[in-house]
């Protein structure tokens, strides 16, 4: 099973021009995208956050339940559901501006247990800024990587909700030895700075970067390096295109048995042109219709 860990939250999504056009609720945040996705690729997925009890959180619940995703570790509290309104540029490109205080999924505490049949955990975007609730996420990230865990990261940086950039590069640099898998955007590696190099000596076995539509590569921890180009497609909106991707890795891995630092290590250049191949056409699918909809395993042919 792969454990995706943070937040859920509503996407306010504009239909229509100017500030004040109206706006659709769709259910997103990255990682609950991610195990969304997962689920509908046929991976066996739990989703571990703190959801709301009222109707938006119970909406949320029931995207997992319908993507066939376990949620018993989800915890609830009466607290609101963060809001997140997007704004979509005429190439189909998403920001975001969001509404976090108070909300439910800042509490999240600290599971006691994650599912015995746990391989991997995936964790990312607002859920390792947002307090008290990020040292939570932090550590249940050490937890798993000293267990033995296989762990994901996709950073997927909002920097409008970043009070200190110097202080989360540092803590984001803090959590590298702890990551098996990173993966993040042409976007978040400039904000961020470094290199995948030098996020490769730091712990994971692999650095994956997103280039929009023109595709992925991975550099991987024996100085090898891959790309594929990416999918052309009729482009709606981006909205959930990354976090797809991060669960194309992940499927794709858990599907060559990979999942663990040898796995990733083992992967050859085909084995690498055929992940990321697939991840780029999974992310093709989502941008080509509204809203975070990844596809399902039928949209897709082989891995």
């Amino acid at each position: 099973m792969i454990v995706v860990a943070g937040e859920a939250l509503i996407d306010l999504v504009p239909q229509g021009r100017g500030a004040l056009g109206p706006l659709k609720p769709a259910l997103g945040g990255g990682p609950y995208n991610t195990a969304v996705a997962l689920g509908r690729l046929g991976s066996p997925t739990a989703f571990c956050s703190r959801t709301s009890d009222d109707a938006f959180g119970e909406a949320l619940l029931d995207g997992l339940r319908d993507a066939g995703v376990d949620v018993s570790c989800v915890q609830r509290g009466g607290e609101p559901t963060t809001l997140a309104v997007a704004t979509v540029d005429a190439g189909g490109s998403a920001s975001y501006s969001f509404y976090v205080e108070g909300t439910a999924d800042r509490l999240f505490a600290m599971p006691a247990r994650l599912p015995g049949a746990t391989r991997a955990v995936s964790f990312g975007t607002c859920s390792l800024v947002l307090e008290p609730g990020a040292s939570a996420y932090e550590e249940l990230l050490r937890t798993c990587a000293d267990r033995g865990v296989f762990t994901a990261l996709d950073p997927n940086v909002r920097a409008g909700l970043v009070p200190d950039a110097d202080a989360y590069r540092a803590r984001f640099a803090s959590w590298l030895p702890s990551v098996r898998l990173l993966k993040l955007s042409e976007e978040d590696a400039e904000w961020l700075g470094g290199s995948p190099r030098e996020w490769l000596a730091a712990g994971p076995s692999a650095v994956v970067v997103t280039r929009g539509g023109d595709g992925l590569t991975a550099f991987t921890a024996d100085g090898a390096e891959y790309s594929v180009p990416g999918e052309r497609v009729s482009v709606v909106d981006t909205i959930g295109a990354g976090d797809t991707v991060n669960a194309a890795l992940l499927h794709g891995l858990s599907a060559r048995g990979a999942l663990s630092a040898e796995g990733v290590a083992g992967l050859d250049a085909d084995g690498w042109t055929q992940l990321l191949g697939f991840a780029a056409r999974a992310a093709a699918i989502t941008c080509s219709r509204a809203g975070a909809e990844p596809p399902y395993a039928a949209e897709l042919v082989g891995l």
